[in-house]
């Protein structure tokens, strides 16, 4: 927050806990709280879309603002990981309400040293409210748990945690599992956010979209025939 505060009036809306892997899951089917914590901080027992969704449609409903922030998450957000990140998916609410939103996140496991990410996200955000101020955009940024050698525009690379899952007996001799392994594996994609944090040292920054359609495969699902179904225009 402190990074953001020479660029104007700062809100902050957070959950109340963890929210790791929550993706873009909302609250639809029991009732939010809302706690103050102080002037233009605030507390809510949902989801970091939850959070989102109540800042622009309760609490700054009269005054949105000019860019939303998304983090700085404790842990990597690059890759495959935007499809679960709770902090990817505040920013990705933002981004479906209308606002530039950016996410931001800290690759370590262990060690958390936010200095270098938060002058980072200060900075961008600033050259975002000058050079993009208003338009829609969700960029994704990670930064390297040691001082960066900088940063680097990046697509979205390909990893995983492994794919373990680990049996175990409770002490009611009642089976449970924990799923996802804790090995680290990303392949070498030239240009990805991947490679630019985990084997140069430097910032990704990454410009990500909501359109899900595979637009390569309309032409050819045109030519599949479905047997006992017309398509009209077909």
């Amino acid at each position: 927050m402190g990074a953001l505060e020479p660029l104007g009036e700062v809100w902050v809306v957070a959950p109340d806990r963890e929210q790791s892997a929550a993706s873009h899951a909302i609250s639809l089917h029991r009732p939010l709280r809302i706690s103050r914590v102080r002037e233009r901080w605030y507390s809510v027992d949902g989801t970091p879309a939850d959070c989102v969704y109540l800042a622009a449609h309760h609490l700054m409903k009269d005054n949105l603002p000019a860019v939303l922030v998304s983090g700085i998450n404790h842990g990597a957000n690059l890759a495959d990981d935007v499809t679960y990140s709770g902090t990817v998916a505040a920013a990705m609410e933002g981004y479906l309400l209308g606002l530039p939103s950016v996410a931001v996140s800290l690759v370590s496991r262990r060690q958390f040293d936010f200095t270098h990410a938060a002058r980072f996200a200060g900075s961008l955000v600033k050259a975002l409210l000058e050079k993009g101020g208003g338009r829609r955009m969700l960029l994704n940024v990670n930064v390297p748990p040691k001082e960066p050698k900088g940063y680097r525009i990046t697509k979205l690379g390909k990893h995983s945690y492994g794919y373990e899952v680990v049996e175990n007996v409770d002490p009611r001799g009642r089976k449970y599992y924990w799923i996802g392994g804790s090995e680290f594996l990303h392949e070498d994609v030239p240009g990805s956010d991947c490679n630019a944090v985990l084997r140069e040292g430097l910032i990704s920054v990454t410009p990500l979209q909501l359109d899900l359609t595979d637009h390569p495969m309309l032409p050819e699902l045109e030519t599949w025939a479905v047997d006992g179904f017309s398509k009209p225009g077909g």
